[in-house]
């Protein structure tokens, strides 16, 4: 199982919502349960956990993936994607169940590699739950989308111009495979950033992430 770095609620009390942040590849839990810190002010009654990717980059001390990257094909991403999507689908499941709240009370933020399976599986999940913020990422087999997903939460992509990792295209191809399938898509520019993230994508994904948790309950799944 994985598991990983976690915030209890600012205010103190039962979490009524759960937000699961994925790292990017290289990176690791402790990087992005920094970035809840920012985002806790916005969500007081949420509980934050960053769950470590499944395995060790090589010669890489506390450095991460979702899958190995060698070619960055989409065969690569797809396959890579498929392979960890149980492990953090069962990890979802879990967090949900210990926490003792439905799916629709869940936010899944994604960074990079991390961003990939927070589509991938958010998406294929079979109970909608409340959002998805992708941040400098893609959509991975984009092909199959329309056949594999189970449910259509929200979703907010977010991506600099300048990202020389992930293209900024990522997000505006992304954006059109979301739509054509009927689910409700949000995007945020970053002028002039690379592959990261600043104020302004923080500051549009705390608003997005207080909005469908505002609202959650209101995400069809797919009869």
């Amino acid at each position: 199982m994985l598991d990983g770095p976690r915030l209890s609620p600012a205010s103190g009390g039962k979490p009524n919502a759960l937000v699961i942040l994925l790292h990017g590849y290289g990176s690791n839990g402790d990087d992005l349960i920094s970035l809840a810190a920012l985002v806790q002010p916005f969500l007081p009654d949420a509980g934050f956990v960053a769950p470590e990717a499944p395995s060790q980059i090589p010669h890489m001390a506390n450095a991460r993936q979702w899958w190995p990257i060698e070619s960055f094909s989409p065969v690569e991403r797809a396959s890579g994607a498929d392979a960890a999507a149980s492990g953090l689908d069962m990890f979802i499941t879990h967090e949900l169940a210990q926490a003792q709240l439905p799916d629709d009370r869940l936010l899944l933020i994604g960074f990079s590699q991390g961003s990939m399976m927070a589509l991938h599986v958010g998406l294929r999940r079979e109970q909608p739950i409340a959002g998805i913020i992708g941040i400098s990422g893609m959509l991975v087999a984009p092909e199959r989308l329309a056949a594999d997903m189970r449910s259509r939460p929200p979703v907010l992509l977010v991506h600099g111009t300048e990202d020389q990792v992930v293209p900024f295209r990522s997000m505006e191809m992304a954006s059109r495979t979301l739509a054509a399938v009927d689910v409700r898509v949000e995007t945020h520019v970053s002028p002039g950033l690379g592959h990261s993230v600043a104020q302004d994508g923080l500051s549009a994904a705390a608003d997005f992430a207080r909005r469908v948790l505002a609202s959650s309950g209101a995400t069809p799944a797919i009869s």
